[in-house]
């Protein structure tokens, strides 16, 4: 059985609502550390790796919760998902110490680690055109990481840290309030079939896309996570620096321009997805981040910030085209466990840029040159998907979704 369509455009909004949130929580701590610089008289590279916990837990609790959301309920996961990270969140900002807020930070991430298996197997249960779907997904995901340095740096300077946390909480919590009310009425169901199925992969190919995407995704995780954690310190030395300073908020803000300038990205990505082979789309997307990437290393001022406009504007086109392959290569009453196990893989290895990034600025005292390291992996990740299964069989599945939309 689908859901209604009425139930299926709420669950898509509670969905990308969910990708805010869940990537709005995990980001604010890069910008808040700005200010805990001072006001705890500790080391940036010190204090940044307390949130490596919750960055790991985020990754590794995502299989067990994909496996629930396949066996038991996906809309009672995504429940547990907002109210449980909203209540996480808050506690960190009521922590007194930093091994307080690392444990904080730590069941933020453990809470926050079902939405990316559930959210998107749900959401791509509800969904019509899977690209486009993806796309938005996706773009609800970039204000999240983009606004979280703009509401933490806002908050910070207008309240004070605890705030950066506290208020996000409160709010993410009450939406999983909202969801459970709906599902309660039965305004939100709970379909078991695709609303709109395509013809299943072949085995050779499902097991080859299997070990490819198992390999990009992982580096690609890990380039997407250092460049994240890395902009509000980036943008501080290297464009509010060479400016002669400025705020917190200030750096929130150009964190916050670069992800509103590259967010529509993801729905071109998706378009793409829906039109022409994904193979083809993801190769080129990572192909083409090396340059820009290893621009990014060499610049400052104005010219830096275009430069991680644009390679930032690559990377999330090729989001929803990467999470459109593991749809396509996954049967559907394993949707979401594939993606745990993803979600293991990616955020998992990902969890590593803290230490990369800490590491980079107590070596050089710059994180820049550590875009350097990123584009070679952008590289490796173009040249591997090369290796994935021929875009023919993406064509004839999207053939019949793409006519019955139009």
């Amino acid at each position: 059985m689908s859901a209604s369509p009425s139930s299926a455009r709420l669950s898509l909004a509670f969905s990308n609502l969910g990708h805010s949130y869940a990537h709005l929580v995990m980001m604010l701590w890069p910008t808040v550390v700005l200010v805990l610089e001072k006001e705890w008289g500790r080391g940036y590279a010190e204090l940044l790796p307390l949130a490596m916990a919750g960055q790991v837990l985020f990754g590794a609790g995502a299989l067990p919760a994909g496996w629930l959301g396949d066996r038991w309920s996906a809309t009672g996961m995504m429940v547990v998902f907002f109210v449980g990270t909203g209540l996480a969140t808050i506690a960190t900002g009521c922590a007194q110490t930093p091994w307080q807020v690392a444990g904080g930070m730590a069941l933020t991430g453990l809470f926050g680690s079902i939405y990316h298996p559930v959210g998107m197997a749900w959401l791509v249960r509800n969904a019509v055109n899977r690209g486009r779907a993806l796309g938005l997904n996706g773009l609800f995901g970039s204000i999240g990481i983009g606004s979280a340095a703009l509401v933490a740096g806002g908050l910070c300077d207008l309240i004070g840290w605890r705030a950066a946390f506290i208020v996000p909480g409160a709010l993410c919590a009450a939406t999983g309030l909202a969801l459970w009310w709906f599902a309660r009425t039965g305004m939100v169901e709970a379909p078991v079939t695709d609303l709109a199925p395509q013809p299943a992969a072949e085995r050779h190919d499902v097991v080859r896309a299997f070990w490819v995407l198992s390999l990009t995704m992982v580096a690609a995780g890990l380039i997407n996570q250092a460049v994240t954690i890395a902009l509000p310190k980036l943008f501080e030395m290297r464009v509010i620096g060479a400016a002669g300073g400025g705020s917190t908020a200030t750096v929130g803000a150009l964190v916050a321009m670069v992800y509103g300038c590259t967010a529509l990205a993801q729905m071109v990505g998706g378009h793409l997805a829906d039109r022409f082979a994904m193979k083809q789309i993801y190769v080129l997307s990572y192909l083409l981040q090396m340059p820009l990437l290893a621009l990014v290393a060499g610049l400052s001022g104005v010219p830096l910030v275009g430069a991680v406009i644009a390679a930032m504007a690559v990377q999330v086109a090729a989001t929803p085209v990467e999470n459109g392959l593991l749809a396509r290569y996954t049967p559907g009453r394993w949707r979401a466990t594939a993606y745990g196990a993803k979600f293991v893989l990616t955020i998992t290895i990902s969890a590593l840029s803290f230490p990369l990034v800490a590491g980079a600025y107590a070596r050089v005292g710059d994180v820049g040159l550590l875009f350097g390291v990123l584009a070679g992996l952008a590289l490796a990740v173009g040249l591997v998907g090369l290796l994935l299964p021929s875009g023919r069989a993406e064509r004839a599945a999207a053939g019949p979704v793409a006519a019955s939309a139009g």
